[in-house]
């Protein structure tokens, strides 16, 4: 300790940390070395491959060899769990049965904008079944006032009301909640649930809500730091005039002044999208379990550990004694974190009845409360010379996700091209008196794409070029230069791309392209545990969360290529709060955060057993590999033993390993992408627009499941589709509620208007962790809606800049032409 003290001292008089970090972090003699070096590869096969080496922890495995050589890790691998969902033998929230458990219903606000003056709920109280109410109260000043919307009262600045309820900001915002003895007196007792109100003025228009005298949504300054839809723009330092929150100048360089007198060719546009709310096959939904040793939750979340983590918080208990389980949830796209609103009233049902509560939410309550992606109104310029070269981008943005902040379109404008020089972005958050946005797959980047993607073609045009050439000039990437020329032959684009509009017939068919790209991020800190069992059993365990992507079937397929085994040999244990963390399932993140633990821990373990094996087979335990169920001796495979063989001379009943993610192998990550290609047809009598087909070409690492990933991807382009033809949101302005929640009259892409989807997946390792694996979700999404616009253009010649395309949009863009030109 006195040595450290000294040293310590010495470093911060030098002014120089790092001196510390590299003392500390030298060997000791007589210890094992801390690190040792790998040579990994690096780039994509038959393109760029080349070897790297890297610095790495000592206890790490060695390096994994292309996907060619391995038997397990990217093939085609069917989900381990795909009898249990579709036999219904899979345990959803909904699902959950517990002894004398009660049901439970939330009474929601019918208004907009109200002060809470009273609330009767004595008749829901004598309600046959009724068990238990709680009222959700305003309590300035503790764990219950935190987070966001969704989850409990938002923080605000000064706004006394005169009551110790939460002041009204959107229609749907929970008031009450009632426990009974059946669904069906839930319901009903909540309905009895009076309420006097003092209706006040609102807004749920994003235009009217930034006029200086609309209502404002919150009294004082709205210091909420989440950024409850993720697209940025929520910064918390902000400042805030009225209901507009901004700018945020995030990703502004160089000087835009300079860039636009050096421009020889301007293009500019103004961009709406609308919101789209998140439709998951499960609701939000909870059972809770209060016993005086401890909360039992069980909860459809995308974050086990997080939920945990903020249920210990909220009732003041330790967070072991809490335990969060969620062993299949029905998807959620980034609107299932946290403990929520309806999770505080289940939780507080419970604790007052001393019995199991569940609450599951309807269809309305999960349009109205549960998450949406945010609007957006976009004002794009750029500024280019004659060949392309670009000298300035301009954005600016206002975007609402209701009473939340993160309304941003990202920062896809100033990330995929920067080539360009010049940038400013402005982005403002706006808010409404609606429901909370939320993250949703890829939060702002999908809106920002659609912008920008339009806006390059445009300039494309101008200059004269053809927009994938346009592109190879102006954007650095490599991998995505790759993925367009990989596109571009798939598809046919020489062959299809036509003249805009000069398609024959009625019926015109266009083509388009647009590009995506989303960071690659990873959480530090989440483990997995490795365990093999005396009888040749392995068990793999972690609080990660399968959203519904198939996190089941990756990980048993890591823990079986390195032991040699299959991936039905291996049991995994997920989804509860008991085992080691998770990380949560977003941001394309869960991959990349738990495989490589799960290689590392089962390393560990397997060393273990191999370090049993040896002296039975007569050599070191280095000549020994897993092999098709068996160890087998290098060089002799046939002086072996069989996995279970081997197993059986454990000393204990298991052995086990655990392990955590650590930090990437000495370099970024970098980001990750794709290229989108749309074919359509535009029907210029009805306005009805098809998408015939999409050509999907993606990077996202080294593929662990092609199948999955081709799910993934499949996924994304149906949501993107979905969002750019049919989904929207519709508010009546005079009420403040919204028209279409529930899902006859908010449509969503069908089964019929599924386009033909071909998947490219392209294979990168980029040496920056043990198993080299990235997300793809997030950027399955972004471009579709781009694609498809162009593509509109290409067909008909005349742009759409606003979400949804409908045929009524088709139809007025091609009057309004045909009175400009004076041609049908």
């Amino acid at each position: 300790m006195a040595s450290y003290r000294k040293l310590k001292k010495g470093a911060k008089k030098a002014g120089k940390f790092e001196l510390l970090k590299a003392a500390l972090a030298a060997p000791v003699p007589g210890q094992a070395p801390a690190t040792k070096r790998l040579t990994l590869p690096v780039g994509v096969p038959g393109v760029n491959l080349k070897p790297v080496v890297r610095e790495v922890p000592a206890d790490e495995p060695p390096a994994l060899p292309l996907n060619k050589d391995l038997n397990v890790i990217g093939k085609r691998v069917r989900r381990l769990d795909a009898r249990q969902k579709v036999t219904g033998q899979a345990r959803y929230t909904y699902d959950v049965h517990l002894p004398g458990m009660l049901y439970a219903r939330m009474h929601r606000s019918p208004h907009p904008h109200a002060r809470i003056r009273a609330v009767d709920s004595s008749a829901a109280e004598r309600y046959t079944g009724v068990q238990g109410v709680y009222l959700i109260q305003k309590v300035m000043g503790t764990a219950v006032e935190v987070r966001d919307p969704q989850h409990a009262n938002p923080k605000v600045g000064p706004e006394p009301t005169g009551s110790q309820f939460p002041v009204i900001r959107y229609v749907g915002q929970p008031i009450a909640a009632v426990a009974a003895t059946s669904q069906q007196a839930a319901d009903e007792a909540a309905r009895l649930i009076r309420v006097e109100y003092e209706v006040l003025p609102f807004v749920v228009d994003l235009e009217q809500a930034r006029q200086p005298n609309a209502p404002l949504v919150f009294g004082g300054r709205r210091v909420n730091q989440n950024e409850t839809a993720g697209g940025g723009g929520a910064d918390a330092a902000l400042p805030q005039q009225g209901n507009v929150r901004g700018p945020n100048p995030g990703g502004t360089r160089g000087d835009a002044a300079k860039g636009l007198q050096e421009a020889e060719v301007i293009v500019e546009g103004e961009y709406r999208t609308q919101v789209q709310t998140h439709c998951p096959l499960e609701t939000h939904g909870v059972v809770a379990d209060w016993k005086p040793e401890g909360l039992t939750v069980y909860i459809s979340t995308q974050h086990v550990s997080g939920a945990r983590n903020e249920f210990a918080e909220l009732f003041s208990l330790p967070a072991s004694n809490v335990r969060v389980i969620t062993e299949f949830m029905g998807g959620g796209f980034g609107a299932k974190y946290g403990a929520g609103n309806y999770g505080v009233a289940a939780t507080n049902l419970s604790k007052q009845t001393g019995r199991p509560v569940r609450l599951m939410l309807d269809r309305r309550e999960e349009h109205l409360a549960e998450g949406n992606r945010p609007s957006s109104l976009q004002r794009l310029r750029i500024g280019a010379k004659k060949d392309g070269t670009l000298t300035v981008l301009e954005q600016t943005a206002y975007g609402s996700a209701g009473v939340g902040l993160g309304a941003g379109v990202g920062w896809i404008a100033v990330e995929m091209y920067q080539t360009c020089p010049n940038t400013k972005v402005a982005q403002y958050d706006v808010l409404t008196h609606a429901g909370p946005g939320a993250a949703f797959r890829a939060p702002g980047a999908p809106q920002g794409a659609f912008a920008l993607e339009q806006l390059i073609d445009e300039l494309a045009e101008r200059v004269g070029q053809d927009a994938l050439a346009l592109r190879d000039k102006i954007d650095a990437s490599e991998m995505r230069r790759l993925q367009r020329q990989i596109g571009a032959e798939k598809v046919g684009w020489k062959q299809l791309r036509k003249a805009p509009g000069a398609s024959p017939g009625p019926v015109k068919r266009g083509i388009g392209v647009a590009q995506s790209e989303w960071g690659r991020y990873m959480a530090q800190g989440v483990g997995v545990e490795v365990r093999i069992h005396r009888d040749g059993s392995v068990a793999l365990m972690s609080a990660v969360q399968d959203l519904g992507t198939g996190t089941r079937t990756i990980l048993a397929q890591v823990v079986a290529e390195e032991l040699g085994l299959q991936p039905a040999d291996i049991t995994v244990r997920i989804g509860d709060s008991l085992h080691p963390p998770g990380p949560p399932s977003g941001g394309s993140m869960t991959t990349p955060s738990i495989t490589p633990p799960a290689r590392n821990a089962t390393y560990k373990a397997g060393q273990q057993l191999l370090a049993l094996a040896a002296p039975v087979l007569g050599v070191a335990p280095s000549e020994l590999l897993f092999q098709s169920g068996r160890i087998v001796v290098q060089g002799n495979p046939a002086k072996s033993l069989s996995f279970k063989e081997a197993a059986a001379k454990l000393p204990t009943d298991q052995i086990s390993a655990l392990a955590e993610r650590k930090d990437n192998y000495g370099t970024m990550f970098g980001r990750s992408g794709g290229v989108q290609f749309a074919e359509v047809s535009v029907d210029t009598e009805t306005g009805y627009v098809k998408v015939e087909r999409v050509v999907a070409v993606h990077d996202c690492g080294r593929p662990l499941n092609p199948l999955q990933l081709e799910s993934q991807i499949n996924g994304g382009v149906i949501q993107g589709v979905s969002w750019a033809l049919y989904e929207n949101r519709h508010m009546d302005r005079n009420y403040g509620y919204m028209m279409n929640a529930n899902l006859d009259q908010y449509k969503i892409l069908g089964a019929r208007e599924v386009p033909q989807i071909e998947i490219h997946l392209v294979e990168e390792y980029t040496a920056t962790s043990s198993t080299d694996a990235l997300g793809i979700a997030e950027s399955a999404n972004v471009a579709t809606a781009a694609a498809v616009a162009n593509a509109v253009y290409n067909a008909i010649g005349v742009r759409i800049r606003e979400l949804p395309i409908t045929p009524q949009r088709i139809l007025q863009a091609l009057s309004a032409q045909t009175k400009a030109t004076g041609r049908l």
